[in-house]
């Protein structure tokens, strides 16, 4: 795979079915923004709540429309290895460049298991296509460690890039002293992004980005900025736009009857959250996501409206495609109607 910035899309949605012109709409926005490329049905996609005709058409959308455009990349991965073979088998035949296998979740099979009996059989299967393990152990309760990691990409060329989200820069250093120079490191957390690819122990390569879904093209100039390693560039970028990357996983403290209680709304909430606010198409979250904690929608709009008072250029490219006033949104009180729940 190519260095460089890439999308992990949400799925849109237009009542109970996938939003197929807001889809292209949403596809047309991050190519004209200059992205790498785009991950069809990630888990930012939602992609458990899809059914997997719904998922094989959403990849297919992605990956006709990007076509000589940017990269596409079809997350397949399952916690059932047959059903993870078939998905990949659909992606390959529509044209995807490659395919992301989170690791299986909940079944939370050991690191060599993941390795013998998951990836294996799919890049074996598959030796055009590359194969990237998606590492997010808390997202799914197991992990495939960098040794395993290293077995697999000695095997198989198409095994020469991870997804990294482990949270643990530890992990990602071993990853790299395993896997060699050669192999690329994509940042799985936009938080994470600046510091994985300035630790030279690291030398992450990129990133696999959830906030590009707002503002692509500048992740996109941040990405290039700290490729070529103009830090301070990169770092001024960051600081514009470091209020969004807390939309991956929104805290907020509600009262009840009973006392306080944490309410922690995981992605892809916050971002559609905000597209909602923006004008974008987005339809909400698949259950059993919901909205948004009232506490919870008060940190996203603040997370924007500090970004576009701080450096609202940023929001630009957004405001012209869609042709939205970005401004106008934050400030409407109308627009977050129906947004959060009204009470805990």
């Amino acid at each position: 795979m190519k260095a460089g910035c890439y999308t992990a899309l949400v799925t849109p949605f237009a009542g109970k079915a996938v939003d197929a012109d807001g889809l292209d709409k949403l596809i047309e926005f991050q190519i004209q923004s200059g992205i790498t490329g785009i991950l069809a049905v990630g888990t930012t996609g939602e992609s458990p709540t899809l059914s997997w005709e719904e998922h094989n058409a959403v990849i297919e959308a992605v990956a006709k429309k990007a076509k000589d455009a940017c990269l596409c990349i079809a997350g397949t991965g399952s916690n059932n290895t047959a059903e993870a073979l078939a998905a990949t088998r659909h992606a390959v035949a529509v044209g995807a460049d490659a395919v992301l296998l989170v690791d299986p979740y909940y079944n939370g099979p050991s690191s060599m298991e993941i390795r013998r009996e998951y990836v294996a059989p799919i890049a074996e299967a598959f030796p055009e296509t590359d194969v990237i393990p998606y590492v997010i152990p808390g997202r799914t309760g197991c992990q495939l460690f960098a040794e395993d990691l290293a077995l697999l990409h000695r095997r198989y060329l198409n095994v020469n890039t991870v997804k990294e989200a482990s949270a643990d820069p530890d992990n990602m250093r071993r990853t790299r002293a395993c896997c060699g120079e050669k192999f690329r490191i994509l940042s799985g957390d936009d938080g994470m992004t600046f510091q994985m690819m300035t630790d030279r122990q690291i030398a992450a390569t990129g990133v696999i980005s959830v906030v590009t879904n707002v503002v692509p093209a500048a992740v996109v100039e941040m990405v290039a900025h700290l490729a070529a390693g103009r830090a301070a560039e990169a770092e001024q970028i960051k600081t514009g736009i470091e209020p969004l990357f807390g939309l991956v996983t929104v805290k907020s403290v509600e009262q009840t009857p009973f006392g306080p209680v944490e309410v922690r709304a995981r992605n892809p909430v916050g971002i559609k959250t905000l597209m909602a606010i923006l004008g974008m198409p987005c339809g909400g979250c698949r259950r059993p996501l919901g909205k948004m904690s009232p506490g919870g929608l008060e940190k996203v709009v603040a997370a924007a409206r500090a970004v576009h008072d701080r450096n609202p250029e940023v929001f630009r490219p957004l405001a012209e495609f869609f042709d939205v006033d970005v401004a106008g949104r934050l400030a409407d009180p109308a627009r977050l109607e129906g947004l959060a729940y009204g009470e805990y």
